[in-house]
């Protein structure tokens, strides 16, 4: 799959499906980006770097990363990390799990994000993303299951709540 690029650059983005090969990075960009080699999502414990997922490459260097689980008809979008912003990478991530997740015959996509994250909840109800749940004070739990979650985040914001939007799969909601 290869996805344009907007103005900002000239090369084109591709993705490509995460291999055993790409399990190493992996741990070291989830370690950056998510403070340890797990990530906890509704009380169940993560490891990234063992899930399927996808690599978004430009200029033959990692641009992005997303790794996702499948359970039943629903597929949860566990990690997404774009490390240049403004380029589409984001977008083109969270279409390849949706069509991983269409393949897989689910009818739902699903994420958890915290109540900080504004600048996440914007992509994502741009991307046909709604709010489906908040559970408030999601976090004090979650932080027993990995304490090196912050008690702030983006803009200075304290990390309380949990926050699920979904997707529906069956039908096209752009």
């Amino acid at each position: 799959m290869s996805v344009a690029v907007g103005e900002k650059s000239l090369s084109e983005l591709s993705i490509r499906a995460l291999t055993d090969a790409d399990r190493g990075w992996l741990r070291d960009i989830i370690r950056q980006q998510w403070g340890s080699e797990i990530v906890v999502s509704r009380g169940h414990t993560y490891d990234p770097a063992s899930l399927p997922g996808f690599v978004a490459e430009q200029d033959a260097q990692v641009a992005g990363v997303a790794t996702y689980h499948v359970e039943g008809e629903a597929c949860e979008l566990v990690t997404i990390d774009s490390l240049i912003e403004g380029r589409g990478i984001g977008t083109a991530l969270i279409e390849a799990v949706a069509g991983a997740a269409r393949t897989a015959s689910c009818l739902r996509l699903w994420l958890v994000t915290t109540n900080d994250n504004v600048d996440a909840l914007r992509l994502y109800q741009k991307r046909g993303f709604r709010l489906s749940a908040l559970y408030p004070d999601a976090i004090a739990q979650s932080r027993t299951l990995k304490p090196e979650i912050p008690l702030s985040g983006a803009y200075g914001i304290p990390i309380r709540d949990e926050i699920v939007l979904e997707m529906r799969l069956d039908v096209d909601e752009k």
